[in-house]
């Protein structure tokens, strides 16, 4: 009985949940219709630690994004049109200040779509929430 208990007592997902904190991605999640295509954008390497506009610690590794205008929490899925990967992101921060961008993207999910090396990426964002 009593490894029973320990056992079920180490089997925890509720606050720990990676597709709720956004630190995996699960881009095959089938979405309706984009609702917003255009440049996207990362940045990280001088935010990692700082406060983001929500009041977390921005992880640079983490999935989430920085838009001007969506709630802090919605999730989205993001696709890069020009090679199609996509990956899930949890919007946190308020961004970009670049012109023309619609989206910022941590360091992880701009290597994950095949960002990083140019800087710049023509997406298109579903909403999931």
């Amino acid at each position: 009985m009593v490894p029973l208990l320990l056992i079920a007592a180490c089997n925890t997902t509720a606050s720990n949940d990676p597709s709720v904190t956004g630190s995996i991605s699960t881009a095959n999640i089938e979405t309706g219709k984009a609702f917003q295509r255009g440049a996207a954008s990362w940045y990280g390497p001088g935010f990692h630690g700082r406060k983001t506009a929500s009041g977390e610690r921005f992880n640079s590794y983490d999935m989430t994004a920085a838009h001007r205008s969506l709630p802090f929490g919605t999730r989205l899925k993001v696709v890069n049109e020009t090679n199609g990967r996509s990956v899930v992101v949890r919007v946190n921060d308020r961004g970009p200040f670049a012109h023309r961008r619609i989206i910022d993207l941590a360091k992880g999910p701009a290597q994950a779509l095949g960002l990083t090396s140019s800087g710049v990426g023509y997406v298109s964002l579903h909403r999931l929430d």
